[in-house]
């Protein structure tokens, strides 16, 4: 039996992370992954490909509608679906190769196959033809990530009724995607479908999209999404979605309890994802879930077991690939003797639609419902002379900060390169900035961060510069 100082079920940007700060530390370190490749789910089947359509639709979705107005003639634009899928399929390879590359650079051992505990301190790894390889270490991390949610009654047959590892892969745009679930994976994916001409329906149980964001960023996302074609069906209940050919019907209740149905050709189930921790013999470590399938770790991210520890998402918190890496990290350190930490409020949550929509700390309604005083300052991005360069001219940035500290609570963002933006946001609010510090801190010319500055002015002492 081979043994480790680490072992790590699960190869996503949690688990990979965690090997290679382990490594760093000098400990031994091995890592399971029952896919063919590495990068689990966020690298495969999640962030990385669905962000290559979303780049590869923008492009088609800007020849069509603002070229000409910058001077380039071209003939008619059309969609090579099957060109897009295979660059998606290059990058992932690309991706998912230099995670390998890391872990042979890192003297990491990769096992592939399904890891599951056999006891507390051993793991068996089943490999695809069924031989077994038995392996003893001093620390375990789960790092098994997620997978698709879904609803009781739906039937999903990967072909019509499909989750988000489908969406990446169809063979022509739809005529009608019909979304059921208004949060990020299924906003991302039928912006992309919205582009290449599908039209695009969103049914959501919730009075707004993004439910999770401020909710200024939902009412702008909305206006945004609805200027390329979706159309919204929110508060709306989904109690039946049925199959006949290649006709999906999707049934709901709205808030005043009259039926609707939603037709297309294709439904997108995009209600969330779940931990994968079923099949890995918690049991057999002395390991329970909670209701939803969940592993309680304490604030150093262990387990009831001390040597077990559990990151990303298997764990509470948001299911985000950045916020699982910081866990890795934090974890590899904690073995090491040294201490970490994580501020969890200080996590950027983004939406990679366009604009893109990111967001960090507090939002308004969980300032108001906490009873915290505060002050709000925010700036149109229309106002920005690079916007209107790049005519990219939709959102806005919002600060809130405390009414009489200053302190920066929140920051969120709606606009082109909001992705990118947020950084700043997250550097100043780990020092605890002001939004006069911010203020007071030169901003490029012209550039969309500039709105950032803006707008703390604004909520600083209402003095913002160009508006």
């Amino acid at each position: 039996m081979q043994q480790y100082d680490l072992v790590i079920i699960g190869s996503g940007p949690g688990g990979y992370v965690c090997a290679l700060r382990a490594a760093q530390l000098g400990m031994k370190t091995a890592i399971i992954e029952k896919m063919d490749t590495l990068g689990g789910t966020c690298l495969n089947v999640g962030c990385i490909p669905s962000k290559a359509l979303l780049d590869s639709s923008e492009h088609f979705y800007q020849a069509k509608k603002s070229f000409a107005e910058h001077g380039i003639e071209i003939s008619e634009p059309k969609v090579n679906l099957a060109q897009m899928i295979a660059r998606k399929a290059s990058v992932v390879k690309q991706t998912c190769d230099g995670v390998q590359y890391l872990m042979d650079k890192n003297k990491i051992e990769v096992i592939h196959g399904f890891g599951s505990f056999i006891s507390d301190t051993k793991v068996a790894v089943t490999a695809a033809d069924g031989s077994k390889t038995e392996l003893e270490a001093k620390n375990i991390v789960i790092a098994t990530g997620s997978k698709a949610g879904n609803l009781p009654f739906i039937q999903i047959d990967e072909e019509r009724i499909i989750t988000s590892t489908e969406a990446l892969e169809l063979k022509e745009v739809p005529k009608h995607l019909v979304i059921i679930g208004g949060g990020v994976i299924g906003l991302e994916l039928g912006s992309v479908y919205a582009r290449l001409g599908a039209e695009v329906s969103v049914v959501e149980y919730a009075d707004r999209i993004i439910s999770m964001m401020d909710s200024a960023m939902s009412k702008e996302l909305t206006k945004s999404l609805k200027k390329i074609g979706v159309k919204f069906y929110l508060s709306h209940a989904v109690n039946k979605v049925e199959r006949k050919g290649n006709v999906v019907s999707v049934t709901a209740k709205d808030s005043k309890g009259n039926e609707v149905v939603v037709s297309g050709d294709y439904c997108l189930v995009s209600v969330g994802r779940i931990p994968f921790t079923d099949k890995l013999g918690l049991e057999n470590a002395g390991l329970e879930t909670d209701e939803r399938g969940r592993i309680p770790v304490n604030h150093s991210l262990q387990t009831a077991k001390a040597h077990i520890y559990a990151i990303g998402d298997v764990v509470k918190g948001a299911m985000l690939a950045h916020k699982a890496e910081e866990e890795g990290v934090l974890v590899a350190e904690i073995m090491a003797g040294q201490k970490p930490h994580i501020d969890y409020n200080l996590i950027p949550n983004v939406v990679y639609t366009w604009p893109e929509v990111a967001g960090v700390g507090k939002t308004e309604e969980e300032l108001k419902t906490a009873g915290v005083k505060y002050k709000v300052g925010q700036f149109p991005i229309r106002a920005l002379g690079r916007a209107r360069a790049s005519m990219d001219i939709e959102g806005l940035v919002k600060i809130l900060a405390d009414e009489k500290t200053d302190e920066v609570l929140g920051v969120h963002i709606i606009s082109a390169r909001a992705a990118d933006m947020i950084a700043e946001a997250v550097v100043a609010m780990e020092f605890r900035a002001s939004a006069e510090d911010i203020a007071r801190i030169s901003h490029a010319h012209p550039t969309y961060m500039e709105a950032v500055k803006e707008a703390a002015l604004d909520a600083t002492a209402k003095r913002p510069l160009h508006i």
